[in-house]
């Protein structure tokens, strides 16, 4: 992967970097996987009978079971978050898996259309066979975010905590994983540098 070089054009500034032909392909191969995630959890939520009449689409009220999809979809709070609340939260009965099956219910729908609006924007933008290619503004966002959630995934898969493990043995099973972990975080990372305006390391 090369580094991104930000652009600036008459249409506003311009992202551009370039990938061989087997990263294009693994992007597209774990973006897919993703996005069929997310359409099976969407698939999965009960039935509305108000959703026709009222446009408000619902989703599921329950955490997702797969630990990917829940670290995709996270609680809304945890019970740490309530402390605090004001007494009239409290003497409604509310509890923290009240309050996040509320707002799964309410948001969920909304969160998932824009991690695949996002995810679909990094497929229609991958070259096919590789090679050099421009970014939008817009684009270079939704890559960003495409990239986080493709790295939460893999992060669940290779049990990634905040502080590391920085590199796995050659030999460990999950080591090529890890490395695809790492060149998306570089990738990232290189691409949220150049929207700041900022040199790569």
């Amino acid at each position: 992967m090369r580094k991104w070089k930000r652009v600036t054009t008459a249409n506003g500034p311009r992202f551009r970097s370039g990938l061989a032909s087997h990263e294009a392909a693994l992007l597209k191969n774990l973006v897919t996987a993703m996005i069929g995630l997310l359409d099976e959890r969407e698939s999965s939520s009960p039935t509305d009978e108000l959703e026709e009449i009222t446009g408000i689409k619902t989703g599921n009220a329950e955490p997702p079971r797969d630990p990917t999809l829940r670290r995709l979809l996270p609680d809304f709070y945890k019970p740490d978050d309530t402390e605090g609340k004001t007494d009239d939260v409290a003497s409604a009965g509310d509890t923290p898996d009240s309050l996040n099956a509320a707002l799964r219910s309410l948001h969920e729908p909304d969160i998932i259309d824009a991690k695949r609006v996002a995810a679909q924007k990094l497929l229609d933008t991958v070259p096919d066979n590789g090679g050099r290619f421009e970014l939008t503004e817009d684009e270079a966002n939704a890559w960003i975010a495409a990239v986080n959630d493709i790295r939460l995934t893999l992060g669940v898969m290779l049990e990634i905590g905040p502080d590391g493990p920085e590199r796995l043995p050659a030999d460990h099973p999950l080591a090529v994983h890890f490395d695809v972990y790492q060149w998306l975080t570089v990738l990232q990372e290189y691409l949220v540098l150049a929207l700041m305006g900022k040199p790569a390391g």
